[in-house]
């Protein structure tokens, strides 16, 4: 994997064993996915989808049973470390956080229906959980 403003460019081939390495546009470390770019940058894909995967795995058995409070507490103790995992230590910059935040409005969406954007943000702060 290469980094750096020559990153598109053909690198040399590394032989180990008589093998040659192939050469990748991402790869998986510690359970952070990382991407060839010009600078150090983190794809967040894997993340969110883990993150629906296991909300609607909650949603699906709970569903509308259960209070709004119960469900968010479960989507703060199961769902949300799994979309914030390694944000911590990868730089992000706004289109990474607009991404997590609207993948919150849309687990929002789906429990309270439409409504306006601002009311994503109130809901999401009135349940604890914290914006993008």
């Amino acid at each position: 994997m290469c980094f750096g403003p020559r990153f598109k460019n053909a690198c040399a081939d590394i032989v180990v064993s008589g093998h040659s390495v192939k050469w990748e546009m991402s790869a998986r470390y510690l359970g952070i996915y990382l991407e060839s770019f010009t600078k150090f940058k983190c794809s967040f894909s894997k993340n969110k989808a883990g993150f629906f995967k296991s909300f609607n795995s909650i949603f699906g058995k709970i569903g509308r049973s259960a209070s709004e409070e119960v469900l968010f507490e479960l989507i703060k103790s199961k769902c949300i470390p799994i979309l914030l995992y390694g944000t911590d230590v990868c730089p992000m910059n706004s289109a990474d956080r607009h991404s997590l935040q609207f993948t919150i409005n849309k687990i929002v969406y789906k429990i309270f229906g439409a409504m306006s954007k601002d009311l994503y943000v109130e809901i999401s702060a009135h349940f604890g959980i914290e914006s993008m």
